[in-house]
């Protein structure tokens, strides 16, 4: 096991934050793609959702229209979804990655860990150089939580 750890390391970026929402609202918002399209990416992004099949194997497609006006086509296929607990997908076009999404219930609030393994070292410091992965995976967050506030009230 010891040596799956030091296989990953640097090449993984987690993020663990409390939302202030149920588990079963958290669920909702990241798995109903018409909720998921309104908070998705880092901020100034918008989505537009083709496929999300939330099975084993199931693929989520999407394309992320960026502040400039750039297209990012996002391919994911799902490798294990346990309801209300974790989702794990892969992210099938580049940059190549796998994200394990855990949810955890703590009364009314949710505790959400975030991780993305990378392929190689290199990939990892590339995306968060270049495509500053870690400032989106915070704002991508941050947009999540704002948008539960806004399920909470109606």
């Amino acid at each position: 096991m010891e040596n799956d750890q030091n296989s990953r390391e640097g090449r993984e970026l987690i993020m663990s934050r409390m939302l202030n929402a149920p588990v079963e609202l958290v669920w909702e918002a990241w798995t109903n793609p018409e909720h998921i399209a309104n908070w998705w990416g880092p901020d100034g992004f918008t989505n537009t959702i083709t496929t999300m099949d939330m099975t084993v194997g199931g693929e989520w497609n999407l394309v992320m229209h960026g502040p400039d006006g750039t297209d990012y086509k996002n391919k994911n296929i799902f490798k294990e979804i346990i309801p209300f607990k974790k989702i794990v997908y892969e992210h099938v076009s580049s940059p190549k990655f796998t994200a394990t999404i855990e949810f955890e219930e703590q009364g009314e609030k949710t505790l959400i860990n975030w991780q993305m393994l990378f392929e190689s070292k290199e990939q990892f410091i590339q995306v968060v150089k270049t495509f500053k992965a870690d400032e989106g995976l915070k704002q991508n967050i941050g947009k999540l939580n704002v948008y539960l506030e806004g399920m909470k009230t109606h």
